[in-house]
């Protein structure tokens, strides 16, 4: 009797691949939820931990300062969705004179008509050049439009209420810093500044309703726009607290060092123009011309700013861009300031 073999089979068979297992990454609701539970099960020692004159302080200037900015900063960006996705970009190419020199204020001008944040400012401005604007009248919107729009002048003057002078000077230091620099692009400039992925034609995804870029390009900015304004609170806050008031008092004796550390402040901070006037008039030991030269500098140039330029329109152009409009803005806040205000106030 031959011994009974198994059949051997013709083709092997891969076996299934086991599932590879996901790592758990908790979403930002989770940690929410935890963060929560947590603070109602030690709410009796964080009570304590926070119960103390200085962080009340901070607290309530951080609250005031989110509240009184928070409905200009949803308007804006609504506004801006609503521009991005209903307003033609070749409407305002038509619009702008033949004349290069005279093109500038005029699109400085346009700035009031398509106001956005600083944020959307640099994809606005490309899109122009793309669309057959001159870059210096494009660069001129640039910096005019998260500056002179009037979301930004109506906010400053519910910031300061005594102070009317203040929207008057803002919109005229803005004003002539977006002019200057564009009419200096038009006699310094070189086209090989910018990169030339600026200059090329991007056309819109196919089936990109106009309400999905508008909710795209509101809920961008609200997101961007609202760190810093909360960055921007919690600033405020901290000078008040930690910062003694001698300081903020022998800083405002020194306009010179005043306008100085104000102006790099503004660089540093990057503040929404929509929010930073509610954000510098609460530092009411200053006086008005340096805080008038952090309201003109910060929407024209700041770190944010200058790395979004660098990604739209290439480093060698930041490189240059950047300190110029930073010069030029202290100079126009400053003579704007002196005429405005009659003097240092």
């Amino acid at each position: 009797m031959s011994p009974v073999t198994s059949p051997v089979p013709t083709t092997t068979e891969a076996e299934p691949a086991a599932p590879e297992r996901r790592r758990w990454v908790p979403s930002s609701l989770e940690v929410l939820c935890l963060v929560l539970v947590l603070a109602l099960v030690f709410r009796d020692p964080l009570t304590q931990f926070f119960n103390v004159p200085e962080l009340r302080t901070g607290s309530t200037i951080f609250v005031a300062v989110c509240v009184q900015a928070l409905p200009f900063l949803v308007f804006g960006v609504l506004l801006s969705g609503l521009i991005a996705a209903y307003v033609p970009m070749s409407a305002l190419r038509r619009a702008l004179p033949g004349n290069s020199a005279l093109a500038v204020p005029v699109a400085g001008l346009a700035g009031m008509a398509l106001p956005g944040c600083e944020c959307a400012s640099v994809p606005l401005s490309r899109r122009l050049m793309q669309q057959g604007v001159a870059p210096a009248a494009a660069l001129t919107f640039l910096l005019a439009a998260p500056a002179v729009n009037p979301i930004v002048l109506v906010s400053t003057a519910v910031a300061f209420p005594g102070e009317p002078l203040m929207v008057l000077a803002r919109f005229l230091g803005s004003f002539l810093t977006a002019v200057v620099m564009g009419w200096l692009w038009l006699r310094l400039g070189k086209a090989e500044w910018i990169a030339e992925r600026a200059l090329r034609r991007h056309e819109p995804k196919a089936g990109d309703s106009k309400f999905a870029i508008f909710a795209e390009t509101a809920r961008h900015d609200l997101v961007e726009a609202g760190g810093f304004l909360v960055l921007g609170g919690v600033t405020s806050a901290a000078l008040h607290v930690i910062v003694p008031g001698s300081w903020m008092t022998s800083l405002g004796g020194q306009v010179v060092l005043g306008v100085i550390v104000m102006a790099v402040l503004a660089v540093v901070l990057a503040l929404c123009s929509e929010a930073d006037a509610f954000v510098v008039a609460s530092l009411s030991m200053l006086p008005l011309l340096p805080r008038l030269v952090f309201l003109v500098v910060g929407p024209a140039v700041d770190v944010k700013l200058i790395a979004m330029q660098a990604g739209a329109f290439g480093r060698p152009f930041a490189a240059r861009f950047a300190p110029l409009t930073f010069v030029v803005a202290v100079l126009c806040a400053v003579g704007a300031g002196l005429v405005v205000f009659g003097g240092v106030r």
